[in-house]
Order: C-alpha cells, then structure tokens, then sequence
C-alpha cells in the first residue's frame, strides 16, 4: 500500500515513517522543513520526500496513494500564540483543503492526528471520546475545527479517521522538548532541577511517542493497519474516532515530575507557573472497539533512558518556537512562515 506522510521530519514523523515501513508500506513524505539540522543523534533516514507547504499542495501530488496520515502542523500553545491566524490555517483550513484533495484524487483513508487539547480544562471529569470539547488554545481550538469539517467530507470511497493523542513524550530523531515530560527531562538534565510550570496538580494524559504511532501486540498492530484499506464501498463513511491517550493520566507533580527526578538520581525543587490544564482521557473508543493495546512504554523507564541519551550526546535542548524566531531572524522564512526563495 501506498502512504503519504505529511510531517515526516517531525518529532511524530520521524518515529512514524520506519514503523510504517516495516509493516510493509511504500511511504512517501511531505514536508516543509521547518526543522532541518535540528537532530537528536543521526538525522531522520531519507525516503521519497515531497518538500511542499501544505497550503499549497497541488492535488495531482496525491494520486496514485491509498492513504494519508496527516501529522504536519503548528504543534503546540507558544506557535499558537505567535500568530493565531495561521495555526487556524495551517492547522484547519490547510488540514481540510488537503483532505478534500485527497477525496478527489482518490485516496480513500485520511489519518488526522488531532489532540486531547481538544478537551482543554475539564477539572475533575473524566473524559472520553464523546465528551464535549472546550480548548482553551488556538490549538486546540484548530483542530476541533478541523475535526468538523474532515466529518463532512467522510462518504462511502473515502473516511476520515480522528486520532485524537495524548501529550507525547520519548526519545525522536527529531526531539521536541517543549512538551511536559521531554521538557522536565531535559531541564532536569541541564540544570539539576526540574521546573514544574504548574502548581503540580493537573492531571495530563501522556503517551509515548511510538505508542501513539503503533500499539505494541501483532493482533492490535493488524487492527490498525487494517483501519488503513480501503473500504467497502456498501459499508457507508467510517468515522472512527480514537482517543490515544492509553488509560494513562498522571498528576503532574506525583508522577510525571517523580519520573524526571529519578532521571536525575537527585532530589529536586520545582518552580511554579501558571498553565490551564486538567485532563483525565481514557481511551474508551479502542476499549469497546476490542482494540485494546498494550504499552510498551512507562513514563519512568523512558526518562531515564533520555536522560542517559542527552548525556551522551550532549545536545542541547530544542523548543520549537525558539527555532522558528531563530529562522524568522534570519530571513530563511517570511512573516506567514513561508520559506523565502533562496
């Protein structure tokens, strides 16, 4: 089977296309590049690329696939927050422009990796794939959007898949360290201390990043490579909506944070910022579905081997939108993050 990635040579991508490859797909990529050079160990193992902004792909690019799963995006609140406008069309309007390409061009599955920002700040309730959305950030709020329109687009050729993710963490060739346990890792490891950005007490679901691109078992691996056929044409629109969150929500400070100090082999302090986040997201949709998948990952054990990674390697830590002003300063792109002609 034929699959396009877009957003290969992202944090996500970059776990995703191997996997993908070793199921026994042909996978093409298709990226702008935003982070090129900014590797965490070897550099991603080129594929077929297409190196495209996504509001601009041309239909004719899609032809001849089988399925796209769509993982390119502003991907988190301070890219957000640095134009609001164009998270919503990166994140929405390109997401259903290329959705709707995709349909015409005869593509029959799209794999939209959406979020549990979806939820934003829900307190103490306890969520699941059909409670309703409140985001509390242009993000989130992107991709309710999005998640909107995709439906609309669903028909009996082609079928829209929502995957709604946890916050992810773990080791990636392409390493993000703006997201809340890569990120208490990483200050833990930098400075000796781990700096909480909360008062410790929401709770965040939290996968890691190669359980959110494949569940572990041979029969749930089957499962969900088989949700990327195509389908029947008398089956009607699949409209499956999965909550990757994998039963697993932590409270900040009791778990998430403990993972980075045992890291650290060190007792530490934490600093308080304010963040309005509380998320508790089981993963009900894949539970009755009979899709259930074991984790291969623990928060824990997973702190302590990027820690040890870091060490070794001696990289420094990489914030997205610290790159993006970096290439925004040096002219490489333009105010509406469109790489200038060299």
């Amino acid at each position: 089977m034929r699959v396009l990635i877009t957003g290969h040579l992202g944090f996500i991508g970059a776990v995703m296309v191997p996997l993908v490859q070793n199921a026994g797909h042909e996978v093409t990529g298709l990226d702008i590049g935003l982070y090129d050079g900014c590797d965490f160990g070897p550099a991603p193992a080129p594929i077929h690329e297409i190196r495209a902004d996504l509001r601009d792909v041309d239909g004719s690019l899609l032809k001849g696939f089988d399925t796209v799963i769509h993982l390119a995006a502003l991907s988190n609140d301070p890219l957000g927050d640095l134009d609001a406008q164009l998270t919503y069309d990166i994140n929405h309007l390109a997401t259903v422009r290329l959705a709707g390409l995709a349909r015409e061009a005869g593509v029959a599955r799209f794999l939209f990796s959406s979020s549990c920002s979806n939820y934003g700040a829900a307190g103490d309730t306890v969520l699941d794939e059909n409670s309703p959305f409140n985001p509390v950030t242009p993000y989130g709020v992107s991709k309710v959007r999005a998640e909107s329109d995709l439906l609309k687009l669903a028909s009996e050729r082609f079928s829209p898949v929502l995957l709604r993710s946890a916050t992810a963490y773990g080791a990636s060739p392409r390493l993000r360290c703006d997201i809340v346990l890569n990120n208490l890792t990483a200050h833990a490891v930098a400075t000796g201390k781990v700096l909480i950005k909360s008062d410790g007490t929401p709770w965040r679901p939290i996968a890691h990043v190669e359980d959110i691109c494949r569940p572990s078992s041979p029969r749930s691996r089957r499962r969900v490579m088989r949700s990327m056929r195509k389908p029947s044409t008398s089956a009607g629109p699949r409209r499956t909506i999965a909550c990757a969150s994998w039963r697993r929500s932590f409270a900040i400070r009791c778990r998430v944070a403990r993972s980075s100090s045992l890291a650290m082999l060190r007792r530490t302090r934490g600093t308080i910022a304010s963040i309005a986040r509380r998320l508790l997201a089981p993963c009900r949709a894949l539970s009755r579905s009979g899709r259930r998948a074991r984790v291969r990952f623990s928060c824990m054990r997973s702190s302590a081997t990027a820690a040890s990674r870091w060490r070794r390697s001696k990289a420094t830590a990489n914030r997205r939108i610290g790159q993006i002003r970096r290439r925004l300063s040096a002219g490489d792109l333009d105010g509406a993050l469109r790489r200038r002609a060299a």
